[in-house]
């Protein structure tokens, strides 16, 4: 498909500032509309993942994935619920095992690959609802999931998948890794590991036997994930976690009409994320590159209340011949 390089997003005075349009929403932003109702599936390895419902008895669904550390409570998650409630779809988010407030029940956790549980729920979502269609989301992490899980499913993802958007997405993990090593991103760096720490203290506590661990705070991903989150969902190293769960090597095998959306101004992302290459002859994935958005921020000012990120995807939902088509060709595999 073609590479979308005129994006319309327009960020105007601070938030020409790729790092205001990072925070902002975050310290900032409030929705209050949307409210929740849990529901507990579990899984078939005994741990379980709350999903969290917004419904309006639609018979079109969007499925919300958050970023690291996330949840559905997310000020981006709850603005992108209500913005397809209010054009007429039910809503759920995903949290991802141990976000959800509750702690999981296992060793492993979630990571940036996680596509095996966003399969788990698609298959439960098919199977125990009655929704005619069903759109993806994510953003960051939970993008680069639905990326990875689109391209393993390739010609087989369920039918009733009609689309996916995805934002600030770190395609290539390692590239991203280094990014926030650099000292403008200090900042995110450390906010990220201080939960990551907290919630790996009280795996020690919960599997006291099953860690071997001299006990300190970890102060890089690299440490964190050669540490934890590689040899606990079964990869030799945080060097091969990165690389075989770095998105940009499932793309080719999408066969749902996806968009990505990385700002160029996203501190997060290195060159390897923007993936152009990939997305020139794709005949189902659109990449588009805004001047500005931060990561996961694309703040805008209207009466609506919507930010732009919002509007896009369901802009991008709306664009029903150019995806039909794309959708319904015979096109061979990249």
């Amino acid at each position: 498909m073609p590479i979308i390089t005129s994006s319309n997003y327009q960020a105007t005075g601070i938030f020409k500032n790729g790092h205001l349009n990072t925070i902002f929403p975050t310290l900032f932003r409030r929705i209050k509309e949307v409210h929740y109702k849990r529901e507990r599936v579990e899984l078939p390895d005994g741990d379980f993942i709350d999903l969290d419902w917004s419904r309006q008895s639609n018979r079109q669904l969007v499925l919300v994935l958050h970023g690291l550390e996330g949840s559905s409570d997310s000020v981006y998650i709850r603005g992108m619920i209500r913005a397809f409630n209010r054009a007429g779809w039910d809503g759920v988010a995903m949290n991802f095992r141990s976000c959800s407030g509750d702690p999981n029940r296992k060793l492993k956790s979630y990571n940036m690959g996680a596509s095996d549980d966003l399969k788990l729920i698609i298959n439960h979502l098919k199977e125990s609802t009655t929704y005619k269609k069903l759109v993806l989301i994510g953003s960051s992490l939970g993008g680069n999931v639905i990326l990875k899980y689109l391209g393993e499913e390739g010609e087989n993802a369920p039918n009733f998948i009609d689309r996916a958007i995805t934002f600030s997405v770190p395609c290539d993990i390692p590239s991203t890794n280094e990014q926030l090593k650099k000292w403008y991103n200090q900042i995110y760096l450390k906010r990220f590991l201080k939960t990551l720490n907290d919630k790996f203290q009280e795996k020690l506590t919960q599997f006291p036997n099953q860690i071997q661990f001299s006990g300190r705070r970890f102060r890089t991903f690299q440490d964190f994930d050669d540490n934890y989150t590689a040899p606990v969902h079964g990869y030799k190293n945080a060097d091969e976690y990165w690389h075989r769960c770095s998105s940009k090597h499932f793309v080719s095998n999408i066969r749902v009409p996806t968009l990505l959306i990385n700002a160029l101004d996203d501190s997060f992302l290195g060159a390897d994320s923007y993936i152009y290459e990939l997305a020139e002859k794709h005949p189902f994935f659109y990449l588009e590159t805004p001047k500005h958005g931060g990561h996961v921020g694309f703040v805008d000012k209207n009466e609506e209340g919507l930010y732009w990120s919002e509007k896009r995807a369901l802009s991008f939902v709306e664009e029903e011949v150019i995806c039909t088509i794309a959708k319904n060709s015979e096109v061979a595999k990249p």
